[in-house]
């Protein structure tokens, strides 16, 4: 296992991204051929009004234990050493538990993580809204992990139901749900979304002044003479 090095996120590329919303990113993404949605993953922490979290993945998986009681010394460092604005992406779908909750999601926060994002369950939910923390799942349990299984690997390639999450690739998430960009892709797609943000800026004023929606779509459409 080699550990990305996160130097090289293009972070002035992230803050672009983070002027738009998830179905701009995926508009985008289409246009380029890549399809990037984690399906069946909302957001189960908090979010301000039109909050979204844009950051390099940090990854962690899960494997089938019996051992009860294990140390949970992956995550955690995962957690305690997660580059400033980084989002943990954790695969914990191989058993039934929870392993994300208040006490990881306090860390995470703490430790300068932007989101968790778990492909499984997460509980202490109140607690969690409570921090204010971004936290996303596919579902809320409150059954534990000792003795179904526990955190193997950091740092390494993730299948998410078909989609490839690298450490460094970039997670955009929102209300709408949560979606990865290959970390190559970074700048064309924000390229792509600052192009596709203008043109829906121009359909939205020209909407507001009174324009029928079929005057001003296609987004850049000139409208009639």
């Amino acid at each position: 296992m080699t550990t990305y090095d996160y130097a090289s996120t293009d972070w002035a590329s992230i803050r672009r991204l983070a002027n738009w919303y998830s179905g701009d990113i995926h508009d985008v993404m289409d246009k380029h051929g890549v399809y990037g949605h984690l399906k069946g993953i909302s957001l189960f922490g908090t979010l301000t009004p039109g909050q979204i979290v844009c950051g390099p993945a940090v990854t962690v998986l899960y494997e089938p234990s019996t051992r009860i009681g294990q140390p949970q010394d992956v995550y955690h460092g995962a957690i305690d050493s997660v580059v400033e604005g980084g989002i943990l992406m954790v695969d914990a779908s191989c058993a039934e538990g929870s392993g994300t909750g208040e006490l990881m999601s306090t860390g995470a926060k703490v430790a300068g993580a932007a989101a968790t994002v778990v492909h499984g369950t997460v509980r202490d939910l109140a607690e969690v809204r409570r921090l204010g923390y971004p936290l996303f799942a596919r579902g809320a349990s409150p059954v534990g992990v000792s003795g179904r299984m526990e955190p193997a690997q950091a740092h390494v390639d993730l299948d998410i139901d078909g989609i490839r999450v690298r450490p460094g690739d970039v997670i955009f998430a929102d209300i709408s749900g949560v979606v990865v960009i290959p970390r190559e892709m970074v700048a064309t797609i924000a390229d792509a979304a600052d192009q596709n943000g203008a043109g829906e800026a121009r359909c939205r004023e020209r909407i507001l002044a009174g324009e029928k929606l079929q005057s001003v779509w296609p987004a850049g459409s000139s409208g009639p003479a």
